[in-house]
């Protein structure tokens, strides 16, 4: 089988780093965690979700200091969240995840 394109992992992604999200994994440390991503990468994923039209919004948590919080799907745009999840398997294994 031939290795995937940079594009189509780099949807990949940020598609799975979306539906984590989505899904209550939804802090950067909890996305490195599940994904075994490094910190740079995580957080520029979520940077470029904005790329695809999703709206992904860091929530404080109140009363915290520093950045405490965690990150909410607020709009999925053109995509199509349960896709994802039909789709989850055949995405982790192009991505080589978990």
């Amino acid at each position: 089988m031939t290795e995937p394109s940079k594009t189509r992992t780099s949807f990949y992604r940020r598609l799975y780093v979306a539906y984590l999200i989505s899904q209550g994994t939804d802090t950067v440390p909890a996305i490195m965690a599940t994904t075994g991503m490094p910190r740079r990468t995580a957080q520029d994923t979520l940077t470029a979700l904005a790329e695809l039209d999703i709206l992904c919004l860091f929530e404080q948590t109140e009363g915290a200091r520093h950045l405490q919080g965690h990150y909410r799907i607020s709009d999925w745009g053109p995509i199509n969240p349960a896709w994802i999840a039909a789709q989850l398997p055949a995405i982790k294994d192009t991505l080589d995840y978990p």
